[in-house]
């Protein structure tokens, strides 16, 4: 039997990989040990035309859904609603009375994966059981896409992976809501949309292979294998895109940003959050909508209880910005945008 970590040895791992990705030469000097944050790079670096992106700061269910309607890309056929169904004693994903109405707006089944980390959602019962008591069978179905194995996607880029791992039953769905909890992350510095639609997508095996960037496929082999960090943060860019294409775009995005933890909801005891909420915001370009998150992050002024400084070293020292900068290299989307407030 395969024997896969607990959630608190998987976070003493990533505390671990992290501190050596500091001696690195691909982690930048402000990711090493940093006493202060430096500022994002400008999205207006970026060339071509600008995306647009949709805010607003209604943190309600009529909000989501107004937001939701404003990106003017109508979802046809069966509808995938993927979020994260929150590790259990974790409190901070996306809570069932904020998401329903758009999920029953949409007639969306709930989606998931179950995870390569020994926990409470590493099994399908486990998970299933999971998502029963964080309430989102009372919303919607809820499908657990490798509960009956999995298959591979090509990716347009093979600098790492060669393929996508993803449960079997994405086969069963024509379009998508990448619906993302925005907060950090212990390994990617922060997880919104494009990570949501790679680890979130893949199944158990599926994220080791992404975690190590192609070294191994086994979950049981997969901490053994990790190290190169702008390995993983760009295997999750090509992840992204092969999910993309897989549905020949027609996904719409959206990055809720509560509860601003710099931890994820993967975790069974994350971090109270340090920063007030932001808002919803929403676009068909990934990259254009986690660039904007990330800008909206930095923008913030700190004071008490209010204080961003935390999640963006969070973000830096683990080089999370690459993530996105890749993404655009590799033709997901662009980092240019237009933040239109509604």
């Amino acid at each position: 039997m395969k024997k896969k970590m607990t959630r608190r040895e998987w976070l003493k791992a990533a505390a671990t990989s992290v501190a050596s990705f500091a001696a690195l030469s691909s982690i930048p000097s402000f990711a090493r040990g940093m006493a202060s944050v430096s500022p994002a790079t400008p999205a207006a670096a970026s060339t071509g035309t600008a995306t647009k992106v949709w805010m607003t700061k209604d943190l309600s269910a009529a909000g989501l859904v107004k937001v939701y309607e404003a990106v003017g890309h109508p979802l046809k056929g069966k509808v995938a609603v993927k979020i994260s169904t929150g590790e259990p004693g974790g409190h901070n994903f996306l809570q069932p009375s904020l998401i329903k109405d758009l999920v029953k707006k949409v007639d969306g089944t709930i989606v998931e994966c179950n995870t390569a980390y020994a926990g409470r959602r590493n099994s399908t019962e486990e998970h299933l059981k999971a998502a029963r008591k964080h309430g989102f069978f009372d919303i919607a179905d809820v499908d657990i896409m490798d509960a009956e194995g999995e298959f591979e996607i090509p990716v347009k880029d093979a600098k790492h992976i060669k393929s996508d791992i993803v449960g079997t039953h994405l086969k069963n769905y024509d379009s998508m809501i990448n619906l993302a909890h925005f907060k950090g992350h212990a390994m990617a510095g922060f997880g919104g949309v494009i990570k949501n639609q790679s680890i979130g997508v893949a199944s158990a095996n599926g994220k080791a292979y992404i975690h190590t960037g192609g070294k191994t496929k086994d979950t049981a082999k997969m901490w053994e294998n990790i190290g190169d960090q702008d390995a993983f943060l760009e295997s999750m860019a090509a992840a992204a895109q092969g999910v993309a294409d897989f549905f020949k775009h027609e996904i719409v995005y959206i990055n809720v940003m509560n509860n601003l933890s710099v931890d994820c909801d993967c975790d069974a005891h994350p971090h109270d959050p340090q920063m007030k909420d932001i808002g919803i915001l929403a676009s068909t370009d990934p990259v254009a909508l986690d660039r904007a998150c990330l800008d909206l992050v930095y923008a913030v002024k700190p004071t008490e209880g209010d204080d961003n400084r935390p999640l963006i070293e969070r973000i830096e020292s683990r080089n999370g910005l690459h993530t996105v900068d890749y993404a655009e290299q590799i033709g997901l989307g662009s980092k240019k945008y237009e933040l239109i407030k509604i």
